[in-house]
């Protein structure tokens, strides 16, 4: 029983006699009690932990003397009151200082020095009795007169002595092993012997056979007098485990036993378990064990047809997979009538190529069973990309399920390479309809879209902004056409709104032979489509996808695709009930908070994939945010990457001509007011939220509104306290002064800016303060209709207008804004990969400017500490994302008011301003 996780306390309960007393252990939340003899290899592998309870150490310790004492022949019988039984005898003063210095040391809150004592002894007096002794006392006897028993330990010390005279090595302890022996008739008739040996634990290589340490003297065994009181325990220890071997504690000289069919089999079933005890099991080499198995996958012929040739798109059909076990010899695998002699032998034992062979249970199940389940066509790209694969228990009682290693089979090796060799393959040339020359990348970005959407499969294209999706999707239109694979179906794209006028207007420029159409609006027209592009955007898509769900389209294309990133929207939703040849995702962030919108966002790109949501929850996703296993993010790259490419501006040779980009963060200071009221509100708050229980559904809303009021605060006032029209706004807030300050250097200089901030309210503030001061400047929001759109965007451009305030929700995806050479974040959000998006407006392919970006941040406050979040989270954006502002909510108590308390010096510096501007 050494394998019991201790995790909690122990407790010792004493009987009479000594030996029937037991030993609670709590393991994972239950209630474990063991005999004594059990609880000994319990208690010696648990005291060596470092977070070991105190009473699991106090009772480990005493368990260690109780050993030393009764291998030194320190017991003695007790006859009564009560039954008879033995007790720890003949201790000197050394022995008795042992003891109470365990009681002192291990003494602890709930068990003083001298209960700690009394545990000891009792505890010392019951190891003594239970353990095995070369002369086992009876229940019902009583034991033998004292005398005669001290006149034996007093022999055994003279004995002792005289063998450290003769410089005669005498080990303390031994350890057993089992040694499977075998000649051809007993293997014909199905059994093995099974011969125990006895090991010196200073010296493994003196071992000798149970058979000569019991039968022979010490001279001829090399062991102490005391070995077979010690082999007699580690064989009861290893009984526990597996109970086969009581037959050997039956015997007079526990030699050897035969097994038969089922006690091999279960001799096999145990091996880890005897290992784990400190049980080597040795098997004779004429007697192999080298069978082993692994899982295949395989492509499948119809079974309703199986004449029927594969298609030459193994994925397009699902049920053609199957996972099946194979079963291989030295490495070779097994011909189908082995397989099938190994599937009808009755026992473990088997001739198998002109040697015996042991089969275990589990090999023979597998062979019996050779089928483990069937996979969908996305199921098995998943296992032909990682590896690995979740397969079900095998039915031999084997835990199979989990990351069980899969062989791919030969049918699917091609299509794997396939992929993996498509993003460095060399690059197609561009179409001959497409008026433009693609760089190298989007030729790359082209073969990669043009091989994987031709094995019916489709791609999420996750380049930068600015960097060309646009018209590498558009040459990708052309060479499906250009090749007959799209036969003349025409290529939807869902967009935001701002972006319609921008895909209508590259079409045009890029490949002015094909109709465009945009449906949305009154404009809803989807008759006498020509093969060409039709444009609509994810609301009308949501409010229409019936409509769309007629046309036969060839490619679905979501542009800005994080807008589905929530696969439990309609809007997700609708998107999947759109039918075509393949799909095509395209962003700049496929990751913006967890991996679940990596998985909504690759789960519509190619159903079934990444399985379930749960399933990838639980397969990939908790175990990469949480870090606990490190190889699952390289698996999960594995698999995600030939069917997701990224490229990055800084990648070498992907832009060389972009100039640099400069980011500097502007530390701010608070005034007075937001002091006062950045304080208040904290206080106010934090004493709502301490008040409610941490499972109340109302404080996950109160979290938020506190972080959100003090970013308003750090904003400016006016905003928090919801002030407009004619109110006061300048000397209220440094971030309205610092803007002031970059706008008029900006414009002196002939510059554009954008000016990016998450609230409206804050952007209403911004423009009404630009106004008055004489600014000129133009606001884009989400309620800005997308004519508008397109003609502030085309004025920006054309230089009309120097400063663009954007929304950042409205603005920071999908326009071409490379007019600005100076980009200003007036709050911070909580993903980089967001602000990184919104900078890219302008830090794009067409900028040949240096880029100046400027971010205000609030010293002392929530906002330095988001920020220093940001920092080390930057890091890993393309990979795993913290949850932002939704996992903040779960902070404790102590942890929130640590995040949000301003700190005294930014308090201090507050009320000092103000007093400078008095």
């Amino acid at each position: 029983m050494s394998f019991v996780p201790v995790s909690g306390p122990a407790t010792f309960r004493p009987a009479d006699p000594p030996r029937d007393g037991t030993i609670e252990f709590t393991a994972e939340h239950r209630t474990i009690v063991l005999p004594i003899r059990a609880a000994l290899p319990v208690l010696g592998r648990a005291r060596t932990q470092s977070d070991v309870h105190p009473s699991v150490a106090l009772l480990g310790g005493a368990a260690l003397l109780a050993a030393r004492f009764v291998a030194a022949g320190k017991f003695a019988p007790h006859p009564g009151p009560g039954k008879p039984s033995w007790r720890i005898d003949g201790l000197d003063e050394r022995d008795r200082d042992s003891v109470s210095r365990l009681a002192q040391a291990r003494a602890y809150d709930d068990v003083d020095p001298e209960a700690a004592a009394d545990l000891v002894a009792a505890l010392l007096d019951a190891v003594a009795d239970a353990l095995p002794r070369a002369a086992p006392v009876a229940a019902e006897a009583a034991p033998r007169e004292r005398t005669g028993f001290a006149d034996r330990i007093r022999h055994r010390a003279e004995e002792r002595a005289r063998a450290e005279r003769s410089a005669i090595a005498l080990p303390e302890l031994v350890r057993i092993s089992l040694r499977v022996e075998a000649d051809e008739d007993e293997l014909s008739a199905g059994t093995v012997r099974l011969v125990l040996q006895v090991h010196d634990e200073r010296d493994p290589l003196h071992v000798c056979d149970a058979a000569v340490l019991w039968a022979e003297d010490e001279e001829a065994h090399g062991f102490g007098a005391r070995a077979r009181v010690h082999a007699s325990i580690a064989l009861r220890a290893a009984a526990e485990v597996w109970p086969v071997l009581d037959r050997l504690l039956g015997l007079s000289v526990p030699d050897q036993l035969t097994l038969d069919g089922e006690e091999i089999s279960s001799l096999l079933e145990h091996v880890g378990a005897l290992r784990d005890a400190r049980v080597d099991v040795h098997w004779p080499r004429s007697l192999g064990r080298d069978l082993t198995t692994r899982a295949v996958l395989e492509r499948r012929p119809d079974p309703r047809n199986p004449e029927l040739p594969l298609q030459d798109s193994p994925f397009s059909v699902d049920g053609l997979f199957a996972f099946s076990w194979q079963v291989a010899l030295h490495g070779d695998e097994l011909t189908e009538a082995e397989m099938t002699e190994l599937a009808q032998a009755a026992g473990p034992v088997l001739r198998l190529r002109g040697a015996w062979t042991v089969v275990d249970p589990a090999t023979a199940q597998r062979a019996r069973k050779r089928l483990i389940r069937k996979a969908s066509g996305a199921q098995a790209l998943a296992a032909a990309l990682t590896g690995v694969a979740e397969l079900p228990p095998d039915g031999a009682g084997e835990a199979t399920d989990g990351a069980e290693q899969v062989i791919v089979g030969a049918s699917l090796l091609k299509v794997r390479e396939q992929l993996l060799a498509a993003p460095t393959r060399e690059p197609l040339a561009a179409p001959a309809a497409l008026q433009a020359e693609l760089r190298d990348y989007q030729r790359h970005g082209l073969t990669w879209l043009a091989d994987l959407t031709g094995l019916g499969l489709g791609a999420c294209l996750a380049d930068d902004m600015g960097l060309g999706k646009t018209i590498t999707l558009i040459a990708l239109h052309l060479h499906r056409r250009e090749h007959g694979q799209s036969q003349g179906a025409p290529t939807l794209v869902v967009c935001p709104a701002s972006l319609l006028g921008n895909w209508e207007a590259e079409i045009q420029r890029f490949a002015p032979d094909l109709q465009v159409r945009r449906f949305h609006g009154t404009a809803r027209e989807l008759s006498d489509i020509d093969g060409g592009f039709v444009l609509t955007t994810y609301g009308t898509m949501r409010r229409d996808h019936a409509a769309l769900a007629e046309v036969a389209w060839d490619l679905v294309v979501a542009d800005e695709a994080q807008h589905v990133k929530n696969s439990r929207s309609s809007t997700a939703r609708a998107l999947r009930l759109i039918p075509s040849r393949a799909r095509v995702a395209l962003t700049g962030t496929p990751v913006e908070n967890d991996l679940t919108e990596l998985w909504s966002i690759l789960d519509w790109v190619i159903p079934g994939l990444l399985g379930s949501r749960q399933a990838f929850r639980r397969v990939w996703g908790a175990p990469i945010e949480s870090g606990a296993e490190p190889t699952k993010a390289r698996q999960f790259a594995d698999l995600i990457g030939p069917f997701l490419l990224r490229r990055r501006k800084s990648d070498p040779g992907i832009a060389p001509e972009l100039p640099p980009k400069t980011e500097t963060d502007h530390l701010l200071g608070l005034t007075r007011e937001q002091a006062v009221l950045y304080e208040a509100f904290v206080r106010d708050t934090m004493e709502r939220i301490e008040r409610l229980g941490g499972d109340d559904p109302a404080r996950r809303g109160l979290v938020l509104a506190l972080l959100t009021g003090l970013k308003q605060i750090c904003n400016h006032p006016a905003q928090f306290l919801k002030q407009s029209g004619a109110v006061k706004l300048a000397g209220r807030s440094e971030k309205l002064a610092l803007l002031d300050e970059l706008l008029t250097t900006v414009i002196a200089e002939g510059g554009a800016v954008l000016v990016f901030t998450q609230y409206v309210a804050m952007a209403r503030l911004v423009e009404q303060h630009l106004a008055s001061v004489g600014i000129e400047h133009q606001f884009l929001h989400g309620g800005t209709p997308v004519g508008q759109r397109e003609a502030m965007v085309q004025r920006f451009q054309d230089g009309e207008v120097p400063v663009f305030l954007l929304s950042l929700k409205a603005g920071g995806t999908g326009l071409n804004l490379t007019r600005a050479d100076h980009v200003i974040h007036v709050d911070r959000w909580w993903n980089p990969a967001v602000e990184e998006q919104a900078t890219d407006r302008a830090y794009r392919i067409g900028q040949t400017r240096p880029v100046q970006v400027h971010r205000m941040v609030t010293r002392g406050t929530i906002e330095e500490r988001v920020a220093a979040l940001l920092d080390r989270k930057r890091a890993l954006a393309d990979a795993v994302l913290a949850r932002g502002e939704a996992a903040l909510t779960e902070l404790s108590n102590e942890d929130l008011r640590d995040l949000v308390t301003l700190r005294s010096d930014a308090r201090r510096e507050a009320y000092l301003q103000d007093l400078e501007s008095e």
